[in-house]
């Protein structure tokens, strides 16, 4: 079995910085796409970035452009989300996905696996 854990939420101000992380347990990413999405309360589940392990093609969502990056740690096997000037907008449970497929893109119906989300609040 996949498995995968999403670490690092939180609660901070408006205008701070989280950076989430996404390991996975006895298994590689190599050769995947890993997301990110989130869902707020009574909101539908919103993909938030993703990135291409081999070749590190990534994108955003228009919402978080310019303020969040994600990136590989490939010694540790993680994909990091660094979260900058967070708005109370961006305040949900996050979670981490791969696309077995390594077509990935922000459409969760291409994900194969997940983990649990880690909540991350925003105050204003």
């Amino acid at each position: 079995d996949v498995q995968l854990q999403a670490s690092g939420g939180g609660e901070v101000q408006a205008g701070g910085s989280l950076r989430l992380s996404c390991t996975a347990f006895e298994f590689t990413f190599e050769n995947y796409a890993i997301g990110w999405f989130r869902q707020a309360p009574g909101k539908k589940r919103e993909g938030v970035s993703y990135i291409v392990w081999n070749d590190g093609a990534r994108d955003y969502a228009d919402s978080v452009m310019g303020r969040f990056t994600i990136s590989i740690d490939k010694a540790e096997n993680t994909v990091n989300l660094q979260m900058n000037s967070l708005e109370p907008e961006d305040t949900a449970a996050y979670y981490c996905a791969v696309s077995l497929d390594a077509l990935g893109k922000l459409n969760e119906y291409n994900y194969d696996y997940w983990g649990q989300g880690t909540e991350v609040t925003v105050s204003s």
